[in-house]
């Protein structure tokens, strides 16, 4: 069995830390740069900014911030002041993971038809959540041996933090789920799209959180405890954000179908109380002549669809318009 404690097997474990960190910097730029054209079309204001959409982008970008600190760290050859470097990274890479949560029990939300009940529980549990959160910034680092090093860090803080994520990604797993096993009012392609894979990204994160938590407290040293923790992060960020930009993408195209469906059915419907006959008359053998006339109709009413109703009035806008059409918060 290896001795996790002997200077060698701490000097090959940091040799593969460093290694893994750069994998992961460069799977998470990959996600970042495939996905940048969602976030250009509301840069450049082609589609209307939500406010969900506020966690999406801190929570994206403060993990890229994260990591790029984290590549600084661990390549840098000069002194530099390594306790500002730290805190930076510990509260771009803590907040990416409060803000993945956040984005994924807003999908909850979404789900449970903003709920008063589960809305006023969720934003308890993530201001719990955050607080352990802010609580996992405070370390100290030094400049040793020509490299930044980690003197001090509150490692039972940061177990708890990472088993409250775990905990709270499989309480929103587990609400997500129930609502959308047993729907009020029926499947909808939107309520499909969330069970396909919606429950498939909550899952990931939850065994994200899982398996950084094994780690810490398996405790087998000071850099195989925090091993997985960057990874967790990577994780639910990437899985929070593809949540988001399919929610939204899907409501964006289910909008444009319904717009372009109105408005060819409003154009297109006859006039209401009348009816249309053909009246044809021959000039010989080689005219024809075809014309129109409108005969009013006192019996039959027409919607904006071109569908005969009852009744003596008619109101365009008391149509049922399907639930799965409804948009979301995104």
């Amino acid at each position: 069995m290896a001795d996790w404690q002997s200077p060698a097997e701490l000097q090959a474990d940091a040799a593969a830390f460093n290694n893994f960190m750069h994998a992961l910097l460069g799977l998470y730029i990959w996600e970042f740069i495939t996905s940048l054209d969602f976030d250009w079309q509301f840069i450049s204001r082609k589609k209307p900014f939500k406010w969900p959409l506020t966690f999406y982008f801190a929570g994206r970008y403060c993990l890229l911030f994260a990591l790029i600190g984290i590549a600084v760290a661990l390549n840098v050859k000069t002194e530099i002041d390594c306790q500002g470097l730290y805190t930076f990274n510990q509260v771009f890479g803590n907040a990416a993971v409060g803000l993945a949560s956040i984005n994924l029990s807003i999908r909850t939300m979404a789900v449970w038809s903003q709920n008063k009940y589960l809305v006023a529980f969720l934003v308890v549990v993530i201001l719990v959540h955050w607080s352990f959160l802010l609580h996992g910034i405070l370390l100290k680092a030094a400049w040793i041996q020509g490299a930044c090093v980690i003197t001090y860090t509150d490692n039972q803080i940061l177990a708890i933090s990472f088993i409250y994520s775990m905990i709270f990604d499989f309480v929103v797993l587990c609400l997500t789920g129930w609502k959308l096993a047993f729907p009020a009012n029926g499947r909808s392609k939107l309520i499909d799209l969330i069970f396909s894979d919606g429950l498939i990204y909550f899952l990931i994160a939850f065994l994200a959180n899982l398996l950084a938590t094994i780690f810490m407290l398996l405790n087998l040293n000071a850099v195989m405890s925090i091993i997985a923790n960057v990874p967790a992060a990577i994780a639910s960020t990437i899985v929070a954000c593809r949540v988001v930009r399919r929610l939204t993408n899907f409501a964006s195209h289910s909008a444009e179908v319904f717009t372009s469906t109105a408005h060819s059915a409003v154009a297109f419907r006859p006039p209401p109380n009348s009816t249309s006959h053909h009246i044809s008359m021959k000039k010989g053998d080689s005219v024809r002549i075809q014309m129109n006339s409108l005969v009013n109709r006192p019996d039959g009413e027409y919607d904006a669809a071109g569908r005969v109703t009852q009744g003596d009035e008619f109101d365009p806008e008391a149509q049922a318009i399907s639930d799965e059409f409804k948009k979301p918060p995104y």
